[in-house]
């Protein structure tokens, strides 16, 4: 396996991470899952849910556009 193999494998997984926390981030707010109410943790759950089916579905409509 050449290096550039490697760099591009390291760059997606921290690249996948990153935007993993990102869409975390943003569901819950920048609230700590501590300081928020009940129905709040509800609202995040669904909103991360949510956008975890907007990433499938956007590699789907890519391996089919291909």
């Amino acid at each position: 396996m050449n290096v550039d193999r490697l760099i591009q494998m390291m760059m997606r997984k921290l690249m996948r991470s990153g935007i993993n926390k990102g869409i975390d981030l943003a569901a819950r707010q920048g609230k700590a899952p501590e300081d928020m109410t009940p129905q709040e943790r509800e609202q995040a759950k669904s909103a991360k849910q949510t956008a975890q089916k907007a990433q499938k579905g956007m590699r789907a409509a890519r391996r089919f556009l291909r």
